[in-house]
């Protein structure tokens, strides 16, 4: 990986870390990559800093003074689906699915080798770009521009998901989950596969990303549309 290659369109970073010497550390880091980066050292300036000027993704230590990352990836997720990855020194599963179930669309623990994070940051990109341009990855299984299930209405070109007419939204994350679901109802599909073609993970990672984010997405379309296959992974529910 060349540290100086700079990334297509310079997709701007803010990084919000509450420790100065892994703030700067980090920034510079990123930096070298090409990376515009804005940093914020608490959660309460992480917010304004959003406010003033949204980046393309963000950033986020768990554990910040006066708001926690959980909480600032809360109330950025009441406003904007940007992608959020957040960072911790602890591998504690609480504080992990805390993170997930407040709208983070992955993490990465501390501490991490620049180009592992680089390569988190890029993968996270890229997947926001798939699910906001569908029309070049869209499953072959599955061409039609509006998929329909139930009630459940997913345009593949606008990326707008409707449920019994509501519009629903979703993250880029949940789109490329709802997009895989819609593209085989009925069809289980493994976490390890859920891993490979929506987080672009081909090696062996945390499940729990794709629990917490199908229990998000269930929470949003309808607890019961997507099943649990114990032992295998999910699936979702054909009509009647």
């Amino acid at each position: 990986m060349n540290p100086t290659a700079r990334p297509a369109a310079a997709p701007r970073i803010l990084l919000v870390e509450d420790d100065e010497v892994i703030r700067e550390a980090t920034r510079m880091a990123l930096e070298r990559y090409g990376f515009p980066v804005e940093t914020a050292g608490d959660g309460l300036e992480g917010l304004e800093r959003f406010h003033a000027d949204p980046p393309d993704i963000l950033l986020l230590d768990v554990m910040l003074p006066l708001l926690d990352g959980v909480g600032l990836c809360r109330r950025i997720r009441e406003e904007s689906q940007l992608p959020i990855l957040m960072m911790s020194a602890r591998t504690d599963p609480i504080d992990v699915i805390s993170g997930l179930e407040a709208g983070a669309d992955d993490y990465i623990t501390k501490p991490f080798e620049s180009a592992v994070l680089v390569a988190r940051i890029r993968t996270v990109l890229r997947r926001t770009g798939l699910a906001l341009q569908p029309a070049a990855e869209a499953p072959a299984v599955d061409q039609r521009s509006v998929r329909e299930i139930d009630g459940l209405e997913l345009d593949t070109g606008a990326m707008e998901v409707r449920v019994a007419g509501r519009q629903v939204p979703l993250t880029p994350t949940e789109l490329r989950l709802l997009l895989e679901f819609t593209a085989a109802p009925g069809v289980v599909l493994e976490r390890q596969t859920l891993l490979e073609r929506v987080w672009d993970y081909s090696w062996g990672a945390d499940s729990r990303v794709v629990d917490v984010h199908v229990q998000r997405l269930r929470a949003k379309i309808g607890a019961n549309r997507i099943e649990t296959i114990r032992g295998f992974g999910y699936k979702l529910r054909r009509a009647g």
